[in-house]
């Protein structure tokens, strides 16, 4: 049993030259004195069942998911150093400005990543094989391509700094990790334990964060781990939940409460701050879907009592505009099952009427974003 106010996070040890933290094992029952973790942990479980249920309640559902989930990959990624905005992810890569398609490809991967664990998960516990599997999409041809993708490192790393010298914070040792990740999925797949799910997972990114079981992409691993956890044991019915935002807005804070963790044995101060981000973000996803489904609802009834004939084909076009808000002629073409001439005029219907707008300038080969529907999602991300 680990009582949270006296939980003692690991110690140091020595090796030559530098001095690594070794946590200890979390595998167990947790229990903690502290009121406000009861309320924190009620108000958070009652926005991620509001949010539950509006997803329940919104009809095609599934529109709505892939732009939550770019979102995540755009600011995860953003948080590790990669300058990609929203709007430049969901652009095919050959409209991407060259400088900057390393970046469009790390933002791509971790749209994949999430993707493919979210349909492994039906399959698979939240183990090391899908962690690694994760993993190596995360780093696929991109930065840390060369630092082993998919396995855990065999080589001492460190955090903060240009060299074990002076780095910021050390993990454990690279021969500790396999057994230190064999505790963490015990713990995560352990239902013997009385842990509610939402303090579970707050302990767990901690200790992955802490391990760093990787040479890179520890810290976009450690939060995606957060949603793969959350729809696992059936907090979230849709992946819907992503704490990324919340922590890129005060990265320090974020980066301070997890050492604190370390530095002062401070568990207490680090869920609290985690259950109030699940509370805040969970708010914001209702606030988001509320608008979008408002949006939508408008929309079609414009276009129901104004496009005739048409109608069908504009629906079936915004359908799919909802799921990625860029399309081309060829795109509508193919999505309406329209002649050529047919879906550029039913596009210049939708650009007259201000739902689409022309973003390249060009006479051919011209590309238009659903402007409006993409700022619900970029409202709060500059």
């Amino acid at each position: 049993m680990i009582e949270i106010e006296k939980f003692k996070a690991g110690h140091l040890e020595q090796n030559s030259g530098y001095t690594y933290f070794v946590p200890n094992y979390i595998n167990d029952n947790w229990t903690w004195k502290t009121p406000i973790i009861n309320q924190l942990l009620e108000r958070a479980a009652i926005k991620l069942g509001e949010l539950n249920s509006f997803s329940r309640l919104v009809p095609n559902i599934d529109l709505f998911i892939q732009l939550h989930v770019t979102k995540e990959a755009v600011v995860s990624s953003r948080i590790e150093g990669t300058q990609t905005k929203m709007d430049e992810a969901l652009m095919p890569i050959s409209e991407v400005q060259p400088e900057k398609r390393n970046d469009w490809q790390e933002v791509n991967n971790y749209i994949k990543a999430i993707n493919n664990a979210i349909t492994d998960l039906g399959k698979l516990p939240i183990s090391s094989r899908l962690i690694k599997a994760t993993h190596k999409t995360l780093l696929d041809n991109v930065r840390g391509e060369h630092k082993m993708p998919g396995e855990y490192r065999t080589s001492q790393n460190w955090i903060g700094g240009n060299s074990l010298a002076d780095a910021k914070f050390i993990p454990p040792q690279q021969q500790l990790v396999n057994d230190l990740m064999g505790d963490l999925e015990k713990f995560l797949n352990n239902d013997q334990l009385n842990v509610p799910a939402l303090i579970k997972i707050a302990i767990a990114h901690y200790q992955f964060e802490t391990i760093h079981p990787f040479l890179d992409g520890n810290g976009r691993m450690g939060r995606l781990l957060i949603t793969l956890f959350l729809v696992k044991e059936k907090c979230l019915n849709q992946p819907l939940l992503y704490l990324s935002t919340y922590f890129e807005k005060n990265k320090n804070l974020y980066y301070d409460n997890l050492s604190n963790v370390r530095l002062k044995n401070d568990m207490l101060q680090w869920i609290k701050y985690f259950l109030v981000g699940i509370e805040q973000t969970a708010s914001q996803a209702v606030e988001t879907l509320s608008e979008i489904i408002k949006y939508k609802e408008e929309i079609e009834n414009n276009i129901r009592s104004t496009y005739g004939k048409r109608s069908t084909s504009a629906i079936l076009l915004l359908h799919e505009l909802f799921k990625n808000p860029f399309t081309n002629i060829n795109n509508a073409t193919e999505v309406c099952n329209l002649t050529y001439k047919a879906a550029n005029d039913l596009v210049k219907s939708l650009c007259k009427d201000g739902y689409l707008v022309e973003i390249t300038g060009q006479n051919r080969n011209r590309m238009y974003v659903f402007e409006d529907y993409l700022k619900l999602f970029t409202k709060t991300e500059d």
